[in-house]
């Protein structure tokens, strides 16, 4: 059986955890562990033990550094003493954190626990619906799932808007009309291999990759996470792989096609906690609770780029928005 990149990269997860969990054994965190100073804001102190402690992680990329530095300093703003394990080297050894407790937080999307973790063949579409699925199944491993936050950071297809309006074509389903030569893709390693990217997704639209009258293999190409903006801007590809909060949809005027049958499932965020540090601190479902509203679609696509395209620290942009909200206290 052919293996996916996930599979390959289960194989380091345990390299990866450990590494991590030595690094919080020794009392030390990554270098990516700077946040700036937290004051009081509407997030006050919990009634919590001497040396109260929580260990927050999160993925390796921009908005997920992001709301890793928001919980982060949500939990200080609580009165946590906060180990700062974000910026992991993708999904599953950041999965493999919160269920081996090396983490006791992080902010996780429904579709990806349902389908990659989970191993659901299909996702499920309504919002509440796949949110509830989840909750329910990732109980039985430890992990309790708080209110889902507005923002669904689904996968999607976009084209440069130029060349939408030259093709004609503002839907999925449209791509199968079009000449071979311009069924041309752009995707990061991980959508290339995942039960709800690249391949099912081309299958439910009526091809095939590989075969030279659908897409054929020099059709696909592959870059580095961040870089598929740039190559369908520029036109190395027609079709480039988003993510919907992502601020470089705007910033390069690409076009969103709609998913018009329905294949990505949704992708709404959640604070997600360990089950027994929820239990040990239940003042926290009401911090990460208060904060879940405010994270929307509109709002991460302006935090986003101003990481991606304004070179900001993503600490400090979570900072920002955290005193913009109120949470926390403006800089002393």
């Amino acid at each position: 059986m052919k293996r996916t990149a996930i599979d390959r990269l289960g194989r380091s997860v345990a390299v990866v955890a450990a590494g991590m969990l030595a690094l919080t054994g020794c009392g030390l965190q990554p270098a990516t562990a700077y946040v700036p100073e937290v004051s009081r804001g509407s997030i006050a102190p919990l009634d919590l033990p001497a040396g109260a402690s929580l260990t927050v992680t999160s993925k390796n990329f921009t908005e997920q550094l992001i709301l890793g530095k928001i919980a982060v300093i949500a939990a200080k703003a609580a009165g946590f003493s906060v180990t700062d394990l974000t910026n992991v080297p993708g999904s599953v050894p950041a999965r493999q954190l919160m269920t081996s407790a090396g983490a006791d937080m992080m902010w996780e999307y429904t579709g990806s626990a349902w389908l990659t973790y989970l191993g659901k063949a299909k996702g499920i579409p309504d919002k509440q619906g796949q949110y509830l699925a989840v909750k329910k199944a990732d109980a039985a491993n430890g992990l309790t799932w708080l209110e889902p936050a507005p923002l669904n950071n689904t996968y999607a297809l976009a084209i440069r808007s130029e060349e939408g309006e030259k093709l004609g074509i503002t839907k999925l389903s449209q791509i199968s009309t079009l000449p071979v030569a311009d069924r041309t893709f752009c995707v990061e390693p991980e959508f290339n291999s995942r039960v709800d990217g690249l391949n099912p997704m081309l299958k439910a639209y009526g091809l095939t990759r590989g075969k030279a009258s659908s897409v054929p293999a020099s059709a696909v190409k592959v870059f580095d996470t961040g870089a598929v903006y740039t190559a369908t801007d520029r036109g190395t590809c027609n079709f480039g792989e988003v993510y919907t909060t992502d601020g470089r949809i705007n910033k390069l005027k690409l076009t969103v096609l709609e998913d018009d049958k329905a294949f990505f499932p949704a992708y709404n965020v959640a604070a997600v906690l360990n089950s027994d540090a929820l239990a040990k601190y239940p003042g926290l479902a009401g911090v990460f609770d208060k904060i879940s509203p405010r994270i929307t679609e509109t709002t991460l696509r302006k935090l986003n780029l101003r990481v991606d395209d304004g070179g900001e620290e993503p600490a400090d942009v979570a900072h920002e928005f955290m005193v913009k909200n109120g949470f926390i206290g403006p800089d002393k």
